[in-house]
């Protein structure tokens, strides 16, 4: 058999124990058909044969995104004011100063990502005036790093139906500052609302929302990204994944995962948005999964723990509140192995996380049911649980972009006892007990792209690249370069009901490998965090090749 396209010359990682480094590989009709050495190889070139000699690079796995918010992510990339999580107050104040200038009258200002610290300060009303000032008087709406929460300017809160009378939402607050006055700042289904109103403001949603999935896929192939899971998928987006399918435009595959809830994006959930996505499925879209949120976030203290949070002003010992009763979860699990579908479950606390394995342990018990169970985010995990997600084949879904010293460490270790801080994203323990441990970006939370390689790096050494932010996150629980590239690779496409399709480089997989400017294996950890893609192939095609750099 002739093949299409020979990769030769290079140091291929091919993440296949039964042969883990190759030196070149075939493809035809965007199918790997062999990989072996350069002679073997060889005999497959015919006439019409592309070959690519790659210099002695490193050719690996596409990487597999198993939590990302495509919608979310490519809006923020294609529309929206760049923030970092590490801008200041007076410099966040200024970027939406100049922004502002330049939009259209009637435009809203819109963008992310605000740092928790500088979220947490925001507790006066003259804070809002402020952004009032900045903003001309303009609807504002700025997300923060959780994406669980905003701060909105007066003319949002107008558009809302919000004033200093109006009572919280169920399951959301409006931060008032001590005299009662509202400061802008949202809390979880409180943010919903603003992302309503602006939803309602978009003159032709559906073209925003096309070109933002566009974006956020260029986005992740620019990375070497070429599977994903959409963690939290509405109608709109998958609409606009599912048309550029039958385009033939898609160069990723991507696995849906449908609220059962209300979340933070206005549409249709459950039941009604499980069928029609069900009509939306391709080779490439597959809606196979429900999300469940379980709790918030602990900047918030809106996390479920099993010990209190730091206590503030005089107030009673606070864990937090689960979202669902154990038989409310474990109906739910059932339905799904009704359905035939996984379920990613965003647990941020222990006592959640305890939630999740208990409805688990039920459900594989009573059931025998084998469906994809995720655990989003295991930030904290009680140490006698650890051993209960391979017992009960429970994915520790992990975002290791927010875990390393930082912005959001910062805000969640004034809120969470040290020592359940020090403690956490126990990686380590969670390999050993013979987890698959399927790491994901959450863009856009926490950071502004979705660079799987900042991430790859922290799961080696537990450190912030960014010197500004010193020190080590529970450095016991690092793992080898090898295991931190299973977590990018095989292990979120097993998650994600693709390990038989993509995530290693073996006749049969699909052609999405990766060549890089550097060997990773023979540099120090701490430099993998600047690792560039210098080509990216997605079914056999090359859909991103780095620009050459200006000398």
């Amino acid at each position: 058999m002739t093949a299409d396209l020979v990769v030769t010359g290079g140091r291929i990682w091919t993440q296949d124990p039964r042969q883990p480094w190759a030196e070149a590989l075939a493809v035809r009709d965007g199918v790997l058909v062999a990989v072996g050495t350069a002679a073997e190889i060889a005999r497959l070139a015919g006439p019409d044969t592309t070959i690519r000699d790659v210099a002695g690079a490193m050719v690996m796995p596409g990487l597999v995104d198993g939590h990302v918010h495509l919608n979310l992510g490519g809006s923020q990339a294609a529309f929206e004011l760049p923030l970092l999580p590490t801008d200041d107050l007076p410099t966040i104040l200024g970027k939406v100063r100049r922004w502002a200038g330049d939009l259209d009258a009637g435009a809203w200002v819109v963008g992310g990502i605000v740092g928790s610290t500088v979220l947490d300060g925001l507790t006066d009303a003259g804070f809002l005036a402020q952004l009032d000032e900045a903003a001309g008087g303009r609807p504002v709406l700025l997300r923060d790093d959780s994406m669980h929460n905003r701060w909105v300017g007066s003319r949002t809160l107008e558009a809302m139906g919000v004033d200093a009378d109006t009572p919280d939402p169920d399951g959301g607050h409006y931060v008032r500052d001590r005299a009662g006055r509202l400061t802008g700042v949202l809390h979880e289904s409180a943010a919903a609302q603003a992302e309503s109103a602006f939803a309602r403001s978009i003159a032709d949603p559906q073209a925003r929302t096309a070109a933002a999935v566009r974006t956020a896929i260029e986005v992740l192939n620019g990375y070497g990204v070429t599977s994903a899971q959409e963690a939290a998928t509405m109608l709109g987006p998958a609409t606009a994944l599912h048309a550029l399918e039958e385009a033939g435009e898609l160069n990723a595959r991507v696995v849906l995962s449908a609220p059962v809830r209300p979340f933070l994006e206005d549409g249709i959930v459950g039941e009604e948005l499980i069928e029609r996505l069900a009509g939306l499925r391709g080779d490439l879209v597959r809606p196979d999964f429900v999300k469940i949120v379980l709790d918030g976030v602990p900047m918030t203290r809106t996390t479920a723990l099993l010990s209190p949070y730091r206590c503030h002003h005089g107030e009673k010992p606070f864990r937090g509140e689960l979202y669902w009763t154990l038989d409310e979860l474990v109906a739910q699990l059932n339905r799904c192995a009704e359905l035939g579908l996984g379920a990613k479950l965003h647990a941020t606390g222990d006592a959640s996380v305890r939630l999740v394995l208990d409805a688990a342990e039920v459900l594989r018990r009573k059931t025998g049911s084998d469906i994809r169970l995720q655990i989003a985010h295991t930030e904290f995990v009680h140490p006698d649980d650890v051993a209960r997600f391979g017992e009960l084949a429970v994915v520790a879904d992990l975002s290791p972009y927010i875990w390393y010293p930082g912005v959001l460490q910062d805000s969640i270790a004034a809120q969470v006892e040290q020592d359940l801080v020090d403690s956490s994203w126990p990686v380590r323990d969670l390999v050993d007990a013979h987890a698959l441990v399927a790491a994901g970006s959450d863009w856009p939370c926490a950071a502004p792209t979705p660079d799987p390689w900042t991430g790859l790096e922290t799961l080696v050494t537990r450190r912030n690249p960014d010197e500004r932010f010193p020190g080590t996150l529970n450095p016991g629980q690092a793992l080898t370069v090898a295991e931190a590239i299973a977590a990018f690779t095989t292990n979120p496409a097993e998650a994600m009901g693709l390990g038989g399709v993509t995530g290693r480089l073996a006749p049969g997989y699909a052609a999405d490998f990766l060549v890089l400017d550097r060997i990773l294996f023979d540099i120090d950890p701490g430099d993998i965090h600047a690792t560039a893609v210098e080509q990216t192939y997605f079914a056999g095609r090359l859909v991103h090749e780095r620009k050459p750099s200006r000398s």
